[in-house]
């Protein structure tokens, strides 16, 4: 599960006490799920088979030889997550509890970090401008780069990499990167372009735009020998 299917149950969904949409219905939040409302619109019978499709998936996937997850692993969050989960599908209520932001519920911070990946507050006195022009005050992680020292070699999505602080990161912030003696873990999420590369040795981001007319990519596992090889990538063609 994403932060799309996510949001997808959120729009749906109310919450029992007021009978509200969990994801308010708001023109912004409507233009955003135009796409799927336009294929399956509210109380169509298909529809309710897609949304309880979607109730199943699980927010992470762990076997013997490597572990998949839509956008971040974080060992302590993912350790959390199984205790309160076992395998990673919400129940009803923790649905719910995910999409309570006035709470901040346990279950919504977990649940933000694993379908949308971790950002943090720069250092007092720091920001940057997005592509849109927009001044941020926190960046997103690079979670799966264990080798990073400074906010440089942490952040994504900055623009111009010379905004950040060129200083060490907190301990506790380099503490959170993916071990690199873990086993393999493949996400998505980043929309990323171009020729696909590691993210690391033991971890690849297999979203390269296939919903925007982009390739899909898949990784050959049929000997999950480690580390992971750029070699084993195989990109399949955009189909028009």
């Amino acid at each position: 599960m994403g932060n799309h299917e996510l949001n997808a149950l959120n729009f749906h969904t109310t919450h029992p006490d007021d009978g509200q949409p969990l994801r308010a219905h708001s023109p912004k939040n409507i233009r955003q799920h135009k796409t799927f409302l336009d294929q399956f619109p509210p109380g169509d019978p298909q529809t309710r088979d897609v949304l309880d499709w979607m109730r199943s998936l699980p927010l992470f996937l762990e076997v013997e030889g490597f572990r998949a997850v839509h956008t971040c692993w974080i060992d302590a969050s993912m350790d959390r997550l199984k205790t309160l989960t076992g395998n990673g599908v919400l129940t009803e209520d923790q649905l719910i509890r995910a999409a309570d932001r006035k709470e901040a519920d346990e279950m919504f911070l977990l649940a933000e970090q694993i379908t949308k990946g971790p950002e943090q507050q720069l250092p007092d006195g720091w920001s940057f401008t997005d592509k849109d022009g927009t001044e941020r005050y926190h960046v997103r992680l690079q979670w799966w780069n264990a080798t990073a020292r400074t906010w440089r070699d942490m952040a994504i999505s900055v623009p111009s990499i010379e905004d950040l602080p060129d200083e060490n990161l907190p301990e506790t912030l380099s503490a959170q990167t993916y071990p690199a003696t873990a086993r393999p873990v493949f996400f998505g999420h980043y929309w990323l372009s171009g020729n696909p590369v590691l993210q690391a040795s033991n971890a690849l981001c297999l979203d390269y735009s296939a919903g925007k007319d982009g390739p899909l990519v898949s990784y050959d596992l049929s000997d999950p020998a480690r580390p992971l090889s750029r070699d084993k990538i195989r990109v399949h063609p955009a189909i028009s």
